[in-house]
C-alpha cells in the first residue's frame, strides 16, 4: 500500500483506513485526486495560493473523496471524471472548515495553526470562499450541470446546518429531531454527495447511485453521533482534547437533550441554565448523570439502528470487492459504538 503524499492525506484515523482499504488502485487513484486539489487550490496570486493550500497540506483523512473513488467503482465509466468528483468535494469540505475556524475561533486544525489566527478572519473567510468557487468551476469543467447543482444544494445544506446549531446553542429546550437536523446539515449532507458524485461520475445506474447515497447519508450520520457520545465518555486522552467540550461551548447533542427530559431534568437543567462557562463540577455532574440514566446507551442504539439501514441499502449493489469495502467501513463504525461503551 503506497505512503501518504508527502505533506497531503494523512492523521488520526488513516491507519484503521488503510486497513480497511487494501486495494492499492484505490490509493493510487487518491494520490491523482491529491496532485489535482493541490493544482485547483492553486491561484495566479502567489499569497492566495498559500493560504488556500495551508489546511490542504497540513493532512487530512480525504475520507470524502475516498467515498467518491470507491463509489465510483459502481459504473462502467473508467475515466478522470471520478478524480475530480473527489476533488470537488473535498475543496467543499475544507472551504468550509476555513469558515467554521472562524466562527469557532479555532486557534489550530489538523495540528497546525488555523488559517484566522495565522492570518485573520477576513482572509480565512476569503480563502474559504476561493476554495468554494473552485468547486464549482470543477464540477462545471469536468463533470456534469447535475453536479454543479448537486454541490450548490450541498453547501447550502452546510450553511443551514451551521445556523441551526447557532440558533441551539445554550438551548436545552430543543428536540432530537432538531439537533438531528444540525448533523444532516454539517456533516452528513456533504458524506451523502461524496458517495453520490462519484457514482454519477461514473455512469453509474438510478438505483446504483440512490443505494450509495442512502448508505453514505446513514454513515454519516452514525460517525457524527458516535463522535458526540465519546465526547461523554472518553478520556482527555483518548479524545485530544477535554471530555465534555461540547456542554462548555455550549452545544447540546442528543444525550443531553434526552436527559433533560427524564427523571434528571430538572437537575440537568438548574446545572447548565446559567452563563457558560460552566465551572467543571457542573460538566462532570451533567456527564455522570447523562452516563448513568442511559442516554448514552439510547443514543448508541440509534446509531446501530442507522447502521442497520446503511447495510440494508449496500444489499441492492452487485456482490464485489468495493461493495465489501463499504460493508467493511460499517463494520467500523460498529467497533467505534463498540469503542464507547467500552468506556
Amino acid at each position: 500500500m503506497p505512503p501518504p503524499a508527502p505533506g497531503g492525506y494523512d492523521g488520526p484515523g488513516m491507519d484503521d483506513l488503510r486497513q480497511l482499504i487494501s486495494d492499492d488502485s484505490v490509493w493510487a487513484d487518491l494520490e491523482r485526486t491529491e496532485t489535482l486539489l493541490l493544482e485547483a487550490a492553486t491561484s495566479e496570486d502567489d499569497y492566495l495560493t498559500k493560504i488556500a493550500q495551508h489546511l490542504l497540506l497540513a493532512g487530512g483523512k480525504r475520507f470524502r473523496p475516498l467515498l467518491a473513488l470507491l463509489s465510483a467503482r459502481f459504473g462502467p465509466a473508467d475515466d478522470d471524471r471520478r478524480l475530480h468528483a473527489g476533488v470537488a468535494v473535498e475543496l467543499i469540505h475544507v472551504g468550509s472548515l476555513y469558515h467554521d475556524d472562524v466562527i469557532d475561533e479555532a486557534d489550530t486544525r489538523r495540528g497546525a495553526p488555523s488559517v484566522n489566527a495565522n492570518w485573520s478572519n477576513t482572509v480565512a473567510i476569503l480563502a474559504g470562499d476561493f476554495l468554494m468557487a473552485r468547486a464549482s468551476e470543477v464540477a462545471a469543467t469536468h463533470l456534469s450541470q447535475e453536479s454543479v447543482r448537486l454541490l450548490a444544494a450541498t453547501y447550502a445544506e452546510l450553511v443551514e446546518g451551521q445556523t441551526r446549531e447557532l440558533q441551539l446553542q445554550d438551548s436545552l429546550g430543543h428536540s432530537v429531531e432538531a439537533y438531528e437536523r444540525v448533523i444532516a446539515g454539517k456533516t452528513a449532507s456533504l458524506i451523502r454527495t461524496s458517495a453520490r458524485l462519484g457514482a454519477m461520475a461514473s455512469d453509474a445506474t438510478p438505483s446504483a447511485v440512490e443505494a450509495l447515497s442512502t448508505w453514505a447519508w446513514e454513515l454519516g450520520m452514525v460517525f457524527q453521533i458516535v463522535d458526540d457520545a465519546l465526547d461523554l465518555v472518553a478520556t482527555e486522552e483518548a479524545l485530544g482534547k477535554p471530555a465534555g467540550s461540547d456542554i462548555r461551548e455550549g452545544t447540546f447533542t442528543r444525550a443531553v437533550l434526552e436527559a433533560a427530559r427524564g427523571p434528571d431534568g430538572e437537575r440537568v437543567r438548574d446545572l447548565l441554565d446559567r452563563p457558560r462557562p460552566y465551572p467543571d463540577e457542573n460538566v462532570d455532574e451533567v456527564m455522570r448523570l447523562v452516563r448513568d440514566g442511559g442516554y448514552v446507551d439510547r443514543t448508541l442504539q440509534a446509531a446501530m439502528d442507522r447502521v442497520r439501514v446503511a447495510r440494508e441499502a449496500l444489499s441492492v449493489l452487485p456482490d464485489s470487492p468495493t461493495r465489501e469495502i463499504l460493508s467493511s467501513l460499517g463494520d467500523y463504525l460498529v467497533a467505534r459504538v463498540d469503542a464507547v461503551r467500552a468506556f
